[in-house]
């Protein structure tokens, strides 16, 4: 602890602080424009000068550390002068287009002006003028904006690891752009408008659609990432306009997807309006709940054996609601992976918190997954890491881009798992450190056994390390948790009816349902939806309020934000429907739940898992049987929702046509 005296007033604070750290934790608000919690310290905007005792000028805080005694002034008539100087300089290029700015009413520049600038101009020439420049279908750019803070360039540098941006030109003539012309070309590209202090970056969507004033804000969280991260949900009338993260530096959280960011615009795209019932000449005829209902009572009365398909997108209390169905004629299977899955939850030697991988970790096991695609904020973590402590990174699935350096060793899962046993030349560098990190992908868990095999084998050879089970879906350990088994062969051979609830239109699910009477309950339409005896509308989870259990086990609720439409029904009222009918045909179907899961919660919001594994057969055709590889998929356009975004579908060609330099 140091002792410091902020306008003559004394404190004890930390001794690893800069003087604007320690007079933003006294609760002194110095202003700023280079500066960012998240970024490394440039002290190139001089907005942040304050006056230290004996000394003959002001200083930069951001980049001044703490010593024992000091004396600083931050409200003395030097440093409002400078501050004054400072953004009168900062104003003599920029262009007085506020009204017609995305920025305005959000601009750090307007608010330090309003508070420290002066109340006339000295400048009278010519003001400079800048070309914008390209970055893709997401982030406008109007450089003669730009003041040159440089955070965009740092944020492209270290967090996410490309060099999108960057200086050029000296003096007068200073530019940020890119020193080859091309698209910003990351998963988290949007985050780079969130750090722009002034209008030079924003967001092409939202382009004069909405003043700061006019929206309506939602907190809720990120449903299309296994995080689940918090989020703020802008709404103007009945339309989301913006997404944007919600700032919680305590849980290291000011980043989102770029998914979960534009994936507001299908909403309305595309989307299943009314109930539909297929005829014999293959056409639909429009039909209202009750005569859904009625088929739904006509199937139970006929003991038909039904087999509810589902992902791990569905919600956590129609998962727990599914699982009370299941009895002789009723099953529930889990088709986000054809394999059989445990059972009653989860191993508890998995670790359940992302944030220990900033501990002492100096090696890295990439097992059949690509993180930069299926948990693209893990991956940035992961890349944070880096940045302060490199530490080597071994993957053993198939090659593919990151944003920090990886070594690619082809093994199948035989070899990996003899690889940690010792019986290779070179095993010993890969196990020698004790602080190791382990991330298990889909495919290689979906041989259960061997991974088992090598999960425990690891918790021997390193006590110490730590296991994280890569999850692509956002209910993904909600489904370990009630045990939720997987498909088989013996499965689809029995069922007479398949209730489908949120499917994705995959190659896989068109040749599981082929020729096959099956049930479809989505929010969009889709080329399976068309083969269907009903097609019943649900709701998105901007429409409803949805529970999830995250990576990390801990609870998170979607909240809704719109009103569904008109004839769309959430899955968690359709399901109590479908139980009602149920019970009042014959109680000797279900077996009812008598624990409320959700109740085993503990004072954190976290779950509290128990270990009880066991397994099926596994006899299903489109099991992942090849080498030890990870299944790629294109980030923008993974589920049903992100499939039926204008704006990620623009996003996904323009990364697909720089991947073929064609941009």
């Amino acid at each position: 602890m140091l002792r410091v005296k902020i306008n003559n007033i004394e404190f004890l604070v930390n001794s690893n602080l800069s003087v604007l750290e320690a007079c933003q934790f006294v609760g002194i608000h110095i202003p700023r424009f280079c500066y960012h919690e998240t970024l490394s310290i440039a002290g190139n905007c001089r907005m942040c000068l304050v006056e230290i005792e004996k000394s003959p000028k002001p200083v930069a805080s951001c980049a001044l550390p703490l010593s024992n005694n000091l004396s600083i002034f931050t409200d003395s008539p030097l440093v409002k002068k400078a501050r004054e100087n400072v953004l009168e300089s900062l104003l003599l290029n920029h262009p007085l287009d506020c009204p017609i700015c995305d920025q305005g009413g959000e601009c750090d520049l307007q608010d330090q002006t309003k508070i420290f600038g002066g109340d006339y101009s000295r400048y009278y020439s010519n003001k400079r003028i800048v070309e914008s420049k390209p970055y893709g279908a997401l982030i406008k750019t109007i450089m003669t904006r730009c003041i040159h803070c440089t955070r965009c360039v740092r944020f492209s540098e270290e967090i996410a690891g490309t060099s999108s941006f960057g200086t050029f030109n000296r003096g007068k003539n200073t530019e940020i752009g890119p020193y080859v012309l091309n698209i910003f070309d990351s998963e988290i590209s949007g985050n780079v408008v969130d750090l722009c202090p002034v209008g030079a970056l924003t967001f092409k969507p939202y382009a004069f659609k909405a003043r700061p004033w006019e929206l309506k804000y939602y907190e809720s969280v990120d449903c299309t990432s296994s995080l689940c991260t918090p989020i703020l949900i802008n709404v103007k009338e009945s339309d989301i306009v913006r997404i944007q993260p919600k700032m919680d530096l305590q849980l290291n959280n000011s980043l989102i997807s770029d998914k979960i960011r534009f994936v507001y615009d299908s909403v309305k795209k595309n989307r299943i309006q009314q109930v539909f019932k297929k005829n014999h000449d293959k056409g639909f005829s429009i039909e209202t709940w009750f005569t859904f209902n009625n088929k739904i009572s006509a199937l139970i009365k006929e003991k038909k054996k039904i087999t509810f398909l589902i992902n791990e997108n569905l919600d956590f209390e129609s998962t727990q609601l599914l699982k009370s169905f299941e009895s002789t004629h009723i099953r529930v299977i889990n088709t986000s992976s054809f394999s059989s899955q445990y059972k009653n939850s989860y191993d508890q030697l998995y670790c359940r918190n992302t944030e220990s991988i900033y501990k002492k970790i100096k090696t890295c096991f990439l097992l059949s997954t690509n993180l930069k695609i299926e948990t693209t904020l893990l991956n940035t973590k992961l890349r944070l890491k880096y940045n302060k402590n490199a530490f080597n990174t071994i993957s053993t699935g198939s090659f593919h881009k990151s944003n920090y350096p990886i070594k690619f060793i082809n093994l199948s899962t035989q070899n990996t798992i003899n690889l940690f046993e010792g019986k290779f030349a070179n095993s010993i560098k890969f196990v020698e450190n004790i602080n190791v990190l382990l991330v298990i992908g889909s495919a290689f868990k979906n041989k259960i056994t061997k991974s088992l095999n090598l999960i425990s084998l690891f918790k021997k050879i390193c006590p110490t390390g730590l296991i994280i089970d890569n999850q692509i879906y956002p209910n993904s350990v909600g489904f370990d948790f009630l045990g939720i088994n997987g498909l088989v062969n013996k499965t689809i051979m029995s069922t007479d009816f398949f209730f489908c609830i949120n499917l994705e239109d995959t190659t896989k699910i068109r040749k599981l349902l082929f020729k096959k009477n099956f049930f479809w309950f989505n929010t969009h339409g889709s080329s399976v939806a068309v083969h269907a005896n009903f097609i019943v509308p649900t709701l998105t989870f901007f429409e409803v309020e949805n529970t999830y259990l995250n990576l990390d086990g801990i609870k998170r609720k979607s909240q809704k934000v719109l009103s569904g439409l008109k004839d769309s029904q959430s899955v968690i009222y359709i399901l109590r429907t479908i139980k009602k009918i149920i019970i009042d045909h014959s109680k000797s179907f279900i077996t009812t739940c008598n624990n409320n899961f959700l109740n085993k919660i503990d004072n954190n919001n976290k779950f509290k898992f128990k270990p009880i594994l066991s397994f099926i057969d596994n006899k299903f055709d489109f099991v992942f049987n090849c080498p030890n590889k990870n299944i790629l998929e294109n980030f923008y356009n993974d589920s049903i929702l992100t499939k039926n975004s204008v704006i990620l579908s623009k996003r996904a060609q323009e990364k697909q046509k720089n991947a073929h330099n064609i941009f």
